[in-house]
């Protein structure tokens, strides 16, 4: 922790001199007004105590704020908000309370301060659209306000705002400027060349290309959305998705469809919903202490005097921001819990029974995918949080009376490669009760509204627009296996997400330093023949075998079947040196049985056995001298785990590992 909370300091250092100049003008100008600024916890602090720690993620934490609040309001407990500006998108989840990091790295540099867990990536209305000579990519490069999209007529490069008006998502007639469309049209065209004079050969006309475009930043948003809920154990399908910002609305429709969500919601505040959230923001303080100790009844029975000594704290903080002693709720106990020897920690809120273990296996199980029985837990941190909550707006109703609103103009844009004819409704114009279907185009003053065909929308009693799914409207993609720069593009992102998804698990659920800190580890994928797909950026040494060990491990079995996992560290079958350890899994149709693909991860293990420590000896004359041989192990034979075997085989031979134990967690880890 010494590194991380020198790093916090340094960024103090760095940005509180600025801070303190913005805040004394900002105070200048209010007189003698209270003056509370967001925090990136999600709280409000008064402007004096603000430092630069606070302040990394205080503006996308407004919008957390915000589209929790506005979905709370209209019936929906599980929310997911999309945030797409000009230059990237944020994205995070609200369940009835609010996911937050304690720990986190931004920009290179750790940070010791609770921040809302908030993902974000690189697509939004001005990242750029280019062709590498095989595939096209969105971003991560954004044209900036200036020179700004194509359209904007000061030569900017194409983006996906460019994609919306050539597709006529966008209406030049009610943006705040002229467009100039036929740039648009220029750069879509010259592109359409490069890439038919391409080795790929395959003639799009631009307004295939703008949809081609157009669907890998979805793609590139919905992996976002998918790294929040999918890989943390949450179904996307049991929320409801609040689009915001100045470009979400656009392409709610499409994320919600990729993700299986069937309403969205769009406020009226849309396009500064984070300046909106940061209005109904309470006050909040966290208190922690560090405890690292087993977890048992003596470590629980000392827990309760720390807990009322953070929580005396925390409220004397919440009580001098001025909140009175009727608005500061119950404080909010949690505890930091690991499995003995492993890095990573799982933030277990307090439970109805006080049973904290039971609670944090159910949440390995969920986050991880598994959970070990009867192995010791360690108590790493307590902490509380106290919210002392602030005056809400009053909400305002209005009677809704079904009816079908008249367009004020219908245009054309383009759906599915089809010119649809599309209805446009000013928002001004349209009264809680209206109903309307989709293809259609919602004019506000901040945003562009999106209804696609498909989908169907309706103003609400508090002046939202929301829109859902018509019954049975669930496609399915008709996606060819021709080379397209298209779908190479959405495919390498989608097989990249699970490669990368392997590394941070196994990171985070491994024993050894040497995988848990030094990273010395490698996750990929492979075709049912054993052929590389995708490799996630880890350590590329040891990728160059991995194949091959992949196709030894399937001619050596065929017999696998679903539900097994082989071990293997031998150099006659791809291996690298004996403590490079590759665990291979097949992965099988769930239906008929069939080999689909190989997933498999090689973690280098600090100790194999041999006849020196660490595992590779300089003099050894066979490979008995340098460790444990595992030439083709069947570690989990359809379901059932065989890790006894395992254990056996580590301590046999006449130079047995010398770590057992960490061998098998680093191995857990990687199954």
């Amino acid at each position: 922790k010494i590194v991380s909370r020198t790093d916090t300091t340094l960024v103090d250092a760095y940005l509180n001199p600025i801070l303190r100049q913005y805040v004394t003008r900002l105070r200048g100008s209010l007189g003698g007004s209270s003056l509370k600024i967001m925090t990136s916890a999600g709280g409000l602090v008064d402007a004096d105590r603000f430092v630069g720690k606070d302040s990394i993620l205080s503006g996308p934490a407004g919008g957390v704020i915000g589209f929790s609040r506005v979905a709370e309001r209209a019936g929906f407990d599980r929310s997911i908000g999309f945030d797409m500006g000009g230059t990237s998108t944020d994205v995070s989840r609200y369940d009835g309370s609010y996911e937050r990091e304690f720990e986190t790295t931004k920009a290179g540099v750790r940070i010791v301060s609770p921040m809302l867990a908030i993902e974000t990536v690189a697509a939004g209305g001005g990242s750029i659209c280019e062709f590498d000579g095989v595939k096209l990519a969105v971003g991560p490069a954004s044209a900036g306000a200036d020179p700004g999209p194509a359209c904007y007529g000061r030569g900017g490069p194409l983006t996906v705002t460019d994609l919306n008006v050539h597709l006529g998502r966008i209406l030049p007639d009610r943006f705040p400027f002229p467009l100039d469309t036929d740039a648009v049209t220029s750069r879509l065209k010259a592109l359409c060349t490069r890439i038919a004079e391409s080795p790929m050969g395959r003639r799009y006309t631009p307004t295939e290309l703008a949809e081609g475009f157009l669907q890998i930043a979805i793609a590139n948003m919905v992996r976002a959305i998918r790294n929040i809920s999918v890989a943390r154990g949450y179904d996307p399908a049991d929320y409801v998705l609040v689009t915001f910002g100045g470009a979400g609305g656009q392409h709610a429709c499409s994320i919600a469809r990729e993700l299986g969500i069937r309403d969205v919601l769009v406020h009226p505040y849309a396009g500064i919903l984070s300046a909106y959230g940061m209005g109904l923001a309470d006050v909040r303080r966290f208190a922690e202490r560090s405890v690292l100790r087993p977890y048992d009844e003596q470590t629980l029975g000392n827990l309760e005097t720390i807990f009322a000594e953070l929580e005396t704290g925390a409220t004397d903080e919440v009580r001098a921001e001025g909140i009175p002693d009727e608005r500061i709720g119950e404080p909010r106990r949690t505890l930091e819990i690991r499995y003995l020897g492993i890095e990573a920690t799982i933030p277990v809120p307090c439970p109805v029974d006080g049973d904290y273990a039971s609670r944090y296996h159910e949440l390995h199980q969920q986050l991880y995918g598994y959970a070990h029985d009867g192995r010791q837990l360690e108590v790493t941190a307590a902490r509380v949080e106290v919210v002392g909550t602030t005056a809400d707006p009053p909400l305002e109703t209005s009677t809704a009376v079904t009816r079908s609103p008249e367009p004020a103009e219908t245009t054309t844009s383009v759906f599915d490669g089809r010119e649809r004819d599309t209805n446009v409704f000013l928002r001004e114009d349209l009264n809680p009760g209206d109903r309307f279907d989709g293809p259609a185009i919602v004019c506000e003053s901040t945003s562009t509204v999106v209804v696609e065909p498909g989908y169907s929308a309706e103003i609400t009693e508090r002046d939202e627009v929301l829109i859902r799914q018509d019954a049975g409207e669930q496609a399915v993609a008709d996606v060819s296996t021709e080379a397209d720069p298209v779908m190479l593009e959405i495919f390498n992102n989608l097989f990249a997400s699970i490669a990368e998804q392997m590394g941070l698990t196994l990171q985070k659920t491994s024993f050894s330093t040497n995988v848990k800190e030094r990273l010395d580890f490698s996750c990929a994928i492979f075709s049912a023949s054993g052929d590389l797909v995708v490799n996630a950026p880890h350590i590329p040494v040891h990728l160059g075998a991995m194949s091959e060990t992949v196709k030894r491990i399937l001619a050596d079995n065929p017999d696998m079947s679903p539900g097994d996992v082989f071990v293997t560290n031998d150099p006659y079958r791809g291996g690298s040196h004996l403590p490079d350890v590759t665990v291979v899994t097949p992965v099988h149709h769930v239906d008929d049985g069939r080999l689909l693909f190989f997933t498999a991860s090689r973690a280098h293990h600090a100790e194999i056995g041999g006849i020196v420590p660490g595992s590779m000896p300089p003099f050894s004359r066979n490979l008995g001298e340098e460790g444990v041989l595992i030439r083709n192990f069947r570690l989990v034979d359809q379901g059932t785990s065989r890790e006894d075997a395992l254990r056996e085989l580590l301590g046999s031979g006449n130079h047995p590992s010398r770590n057992v134990a960490e061998n098998l967690a680093d191995v857990s880890a990687q199954v």
